[in-house]
């Protein structure tokens, strides 16, 4: 028998590792390049609902999400300025119990740790931190990938084919597939941790909490492994205001929402701003050379689906990447397979962007629709979503 086929990932995130994983479970040998000196994830919080959990669950990864994840028993919607909630959608585990997996809430350091955990324990995976640069080129028909390790070493790997893992910002989709930069979403998410002990009496810390507001909402929910609390506010900018960005705290027209403006004061000026861009793009290979993840399509986070969205693609990508006779087959039927699921699901992100932030009147008629649904008719509604199993 020949050396196992070869595949280079550019990016140690959670498409990337998740990818690495996959593919080390049918012998590839994996490099993962990482232009950071370590494993780091931006940002706070994520959700893992039932389609991104049953890809973890199926790499062996069950227990250990579990045991650094929380799983809430519902999600808390209060329309501008209510009392209480108006509809509790439930999760738990009639959530679990429909869909074969819970919906958990977690912090994104610690999925990227769990990732890179097990990626440790395999011998063919290698991966490398502190690439800053790599060029890409094709020879004699092959794909050529150099890079210097550890500011010194100049390294040379032929790979069966290249996976850019890199997120919005991908260089390999910018400057080797000449893809697109990323495009603006006219909305701007804050972040921000605080203790639990600062939201008591304000929202309850066994539920995810959304608050809606004209132009804005704001997403709450507890990461009790941290001992925190997740905070992100999603705010409406303009493009030209964005260099004007800075940590702090975010300006709002309207904070006469009570609870809002409590939650707001727990945070005082420790907002961090995240400029939202979005990829939506027809081509996510050339040759041996294809995208997975942010990079192929960064979506709004207002159905949650980013990382989930990431983790299905590495989990049908990998086992087409380990199997096929040439690349450009399996990142073909990889694309085939994944992207009008990924399509369908950034047009749901967007359009709740708009219902989230609907003013009055229209907000009105929004929050009719969502009492008459029900606590259990996200279910139904988004069936297509979470019952999801990757076919290859």
């Amino acid at each position: 028998m020949g050396a196992p086929r070869s595949i280079v990932i550019i990016g140690a995130g959670i498409s990337g590792l998740t990818l690495a994983l996959a593919l080390a479970k049918f012998g590839v040998r994996v490099t993962v390049i990482e232009r950071n000196a370590g494993i780091t994830e931006f940002g706070a919080g994520l959700q893992i609902s039932s389609n991104a959990r049953k890809c973890l669950d199926a790499l062996g990864l069950g227990d250990a999400v579990a045991a650094a994840s929380f799983a809430p028993e519902g999600i808390d919607l209060y329309p501008f300025n209510a009392p209480d909630p108006l509809q509790t959608l439930m999760l738990g585990e009639k959530i679990a119990d429909r869909f074969g997996a819970p919906y958990a809430v977690m912090h994104r350091g610690d999925l990227a740790g769990v990732l890179y955990a097990a990626a440790k324990k395999f011998a063919n995976i290698e991966v490398l931190f502190g690439v800053e640069r790599f060029a890409l080129d094709e020879r004699n028909g092959k794909t050529v990938v150099s890079f210097t390790e550890n500011g010194h070493r100049q390294r040379t790997i032929r790979p069966f084919a290249l996976v850019g893992a890199d997120g919005v910002n991908s260089a390999v989709r910018r400057q080797w597939m000449g893809g697109m930069r990323p495009d603006y979403s006219g909305k701007v998410a804050w972040r921000a941790l605080v203790s639990p002990q600062s939201l008591e009496g304000i929202v309850n810390l066994d539920r995810v909490s959304v608050l809606f507001g004209t132009r804005h909402h704001l997403v709450v929910y507890p990461l009790p492994h941290r001992q925190t609390v997740n905070l992100a506010l999603f705010t409406q900018e303009r493009e030209r205001d964005l260099d004007a960005l800075e940590k702090g705290q975010p300006s709002l027209r309207n904070t006469k929402d009570r609870r809002l403006a409590a939650i707001l004061a727990a945070a005082g000026k420790s907002w961090t701003p995240w400029v939202l861009a979005a990829v939506e793009i027809e081509r996510w290979h050339k040759g041996a050379v294809g995208l997975i993840g942010d990079a192929a399509h960064a979506m709004l986070p207002f159905q949650a689906q980013g990382a989930a969205m990431g983790i299905e693609d590495a989990t049908v990508l990998a086992p087409l990447l380990a199997t096929a006779s040439n690349p450009e087959e399996a990142l073909a039927r990889y694309a085939a397979l994944r992207q009008e699921r990924v399509k369908r699901v950034q047009a749901v992100s967007r359009n709740n962007g708009r219902i989230f932030h609907m003013g009055f009147p229209a907000s009105v008629a929004r929050d009719m629709v969502i009492r008459a649904q029900g606590p259990e008719g996200h279910f139904e509604r988004l069936d297509w979503l979470y019952g999801y199993e990757p076919e290859g």
